[in-house]
């Protein structure tokens, strides 16, 4: 699939389609829990289907676990019934460390499972396109040396995290391929961790290492769409917009209105219900009315999809989810028919 006209067809439809991040709550549909399923690359691939059978999206999303690739460099990963996993601890914490750090093959740990439930998922799924995940370079690195350690190591350890970021990035382009040979139409750069730098600070130790990334594998047919949603990303567009991907994603910390007027016109702009206020504690009152309220604010650009600000959690109540693709869909059939009778 040519992904730079899918990009065309999201921005000039004048009914569009939401594209929230919701995978994980396929566990509902599949009777299994979180842990079962980011192990088992069959019901991963299933629970996609179910997902795209179900929920009729312009593309279909894999699964954003964030745990994966740290896991894959040795970090300990805590898993549990219900919760996406995630990394306790560090394994870089000096010279030595960052000098020692192994880049693993790609395969090692779930990577090779997540690539296996890819190519099952492009057997199952032939009517849109799919968008793999993966972890960016700065987020991946503060999961090995751990979150706030990280930050001090930005001015007192420069050239350690340099070091590790030199090896993460490595292993990342390596991961962005094979899911592109195995049939991937694009992945998301998820970067949470460089929402909370400074401009010089982002360009330096983030922006700089994800443009590695998107020119080692972006072309007509694998775009990349870089998420972030760290508190300080309206005041680090000068550095994301440089990084040469046509799309973004942004999380609800984000004034989405605010984010548009900085962007292109041409650069597709997706987010940014809250998954967690509003998806997952939200009644079907509050959904409706927190997406007809984004609607209203950003309806009127043509590069804007709405979207969930981040993974929607996988025992978000499904009702609520159906009433905000139902929401969004009514928005923009009255919208289609206003234009029209103009």
């Amino acid at each position: 699939m040519n992904m730079y006209n899918w990009l065309e067809q999201q921005i000039y439809a004048e009914r569009k389609k939401a594209l929230p991040i919701l995978s994980f709550p396929a566990v509902q549909y599949l009777y299994v829990t979180v842990r079962e399923l980011v192990a088992d690359s069959n019901l991963q691939a299933i629970g996609m289907r179910l997902i795209a059978d179900n929920y009729d999206m312009p593309a279909s999303m894999s699964f954003m676990d964030l745990s994966v690739e740290a896991e894959a460099f040795g970090a300990h990963v805590v898993f549990s019934a219900d919760e996406i996993p995630t990394i306790i601890g560090k394994i870089v914490s000096t010279h030595e460390d960052a000098e020692a750090l192994k880049i693993p093959e790609v395969g090692a740990g779930r990577t090779g499972n997540n690539i296996e439930a890819l190519k099952k998922a492009r057997v199952l799924i032939k009517d849109r396109p799919i968008i793999t995940q993966c972890i960016g370079p700065f987020s991946l690195a503060g999961r090995l040396m751990n979150v706030n350690d990280i930050m001090e190591h930005c001015y007192e350890e420069p050239e350690m995290l340099h070091a590790v970021l030199r090896k993460v990035t490595d292993f990342l382009v390596s991961y962005a391929k094979a899911y592109k040979r195995e049939g991937a139409d694009g992945i998301t750069i998820a970067e949470p961790l460089a929402g909370l730098l400074s401009p010089p600070l982002i360009e330096q130790f983030s922006s700089a290492y994800v443009r590695e990334i998107i020119e080692s594998v972006q072309d007509k047919n694998f775009i990349v769409i870089y998420h972030n949603c760290g508190n300080s990303v309206p005041f680090l567009m000068k550095s994301i917009l440089d990084l040469g991907c046509y799309a973004y994603h942004f999380g609800d910390s984000a004034d989405m209105k605010e984010m548009l007027d900085q962007i292109p016109r041409n650069y597709l702009v997706m987010g940014n219900i809250s998954p967690a206020n509003t998806f997952n504690r939200g009644t079907t009152e509050q959904v409706r009315l927190d997406t007809l309220r984004l609607l209203h604010q950003c309806g009127d650009y043509n590069n804007f999809v709405i979207s969930s600000g981040c993974d929607i959690p996988p025992g978000a109540d499904l009702d609520n989810i159906d009433t905000f693709f139902s929401t969004v869909e009514g928005y923009y059939y009255r919208k289609s028919l206003r234009n029209a009778i103009s």
